[in-house]
C-alpha cells in the first residue's frame, strides 16, 4: 500500500512539473489547429463575425486554378531540393569527417549561413543574381560568356537560383547530422573492412550508408516537411515570379488570407497542405523501415 501512494506521488509531481509545458502547449499549438479547422469551415474576413458554410471553402479551393499551380511549384522545389540537399549534406559531412587539416574551418564554414536570418539570406543572394551589377554575371564574363543572365526573371533560372540560395543556407544543418551520425559508427567496423581488403567504395555501401539509415531517415523527412513550407526564399528573391511560376503554396496561403482577407480559403488550403506533408511523410517512413526489416 505504502507503494502505491508513493507510485502515486510521483506521477503527481510529474504531472505538476509537466503542467506548465502542457498549458502553453495547449495555448499555442493545439487551441490554433481546432480554431484554424473551424475557419476553414467558415466564411470569415478582419472585423466580420465567421458564418458557417461547411465545406464550400474547400469547393472553391479545388476550383481554384491558382491553388493547383502553387501546389505544383511546391511539389516541384520539394523534388529538386530533398535530393540535393540531402546527397550534398551527406558529400559535405564525409569530407569534414575524413580528417583533414582544415575541417574544422570547413565545419564552421559550412554551418555558419545556417544562422542567417531569412531576410539576410535572401538580400545577399538577390545581389548575387542581379543582372547587371550581380556578383555572377561579373563571374561569368571573367570567363567569356558576354550575355546578361536575367537569373529571377525567367522561370527555370529563378527556380535554379532559388535552390542555390536554399542550399547555401540550409546545407549546414544536414551536415551536422550526418556528421553526427558518422562519428557514432565503431570505428572497428572499418577496420575489418580494411583487413578483409574492402576499398572505399565497398567500405561507404557496407558499413557507412546503412549505419546512417536512422539519421538519413530523420534527415528525409525533416527536409521534405522544410521543403513543403517554402515560403521566404521565392517571396523576398522573386515575389513569386515571373508571374506566378515561383510561388509556392504556402506564400499563395499568406497572399489569400492576409491580402485578400479570405481566411476560410486560406485555412482550407492551410489543412490540405498539412494533410500532404503528413501521408508523404508516413509513405517515407514506411519506405524506410521495410527496408530495414
Amino acid at each position: 500500500m505504502k507503494d502505491l501512494f508513493s507510485k502515486k506521488g510521483d506521477h503527481l509531481a510529474a504531472y505538476l512539473f509537466l503542467a506548465p509545458f502542457l498549458m502553453i502547449y495547449g495555448m499555442f499549438m493545439v487551441y490554433p489547429i481546432i480554431k484554424g479547422m473551424k475557419i476553414s469551415l467558415s466564411e470569415w474576413k478582419f472585423g466580420l463575425d465567421p458564418e458557417f458554410v461547411g465545406l464550400k471553402n474547400y469547393k472553391t479551393m479545388l476550383s481554384d486554378g491558382y491553388f493547383w499551380e502553387a501546389l505544383g511549384n511546391t511539389l516541384y522545389f520539394v523534388l529538386i531540393s530533398t535530393p540535393v540537399l540531402i546527397i550534398l549534406g551527406l558529400l559535405v559531412a564525409l569530407i569534414v569527417n575524413s580528417g583533414l587539416k582544415g575541417t574544422v574551418f570547413l565545419r564552421a564554414g559550412f554551418f555558419l549561413p545556417f544562422i542567417l536570418s531569412i531576410s539576410v539570406m535572401a538580400s545577399i543572394w538577390v545581389f548575387i543574381f542581379q543582372p547587371y551589377t550581380g556578383l555572377m554575371n561579373s563571374i561569368l564574363q571573367k570567363f567569356g560568356v558576354q550575355q546578361e543572365i536575367f537569373w529571377l526573371n525567367e522561370p527555370n533560372l529563378a527556380w535554379m537560383s532559388i535552390l542555390i540560395a536554399t542550399v547555401w543556407w540550409t546545407l549546414g544543418f544536414n551536415m551536422v547530422l550526418f556528421l553526427a551520425g558518422l562519428q557514432e559508427i565503431p570505428k572497428e567496423h572499418y577496420e575489418a573492412a580494411q583487413i578483409d581488403g574492402a576499398g572505399p567504395v565497398r567500405t561507404f555501401f557496407s558499413i557507412t550508408l546503412p549505419s546512417l539509415k536512422n539519421v538519413i531517415l530523420l534527415i528525409v523527412v525533416l527536409q521534405t516537411i522544410n521543403s513543403f513550407k517554402l515560403f521566404g526564399q521565392p517571396y523576398l528573391m522573386t515575389e513569386g515570379g515571373p508571374g506566378s511560376s515561383t510561388r509556392p503554396l504556402v506564400q499563395y496561403i499568406y497572399e489569400k488570407g492576409f491580402v485578400e482577407q479570405d481566411m476560410g480559403v486560406a485555412s482550407s488550403m492551410s489543412y490540405v497542405l498539412f494533410a500532404i506533408t503528413i501521408l508523404v511523410a508516413i509513405i517515407q517512413f514506411k519506405f524506410f523501415t521495410g527496408k530495414q526489416e
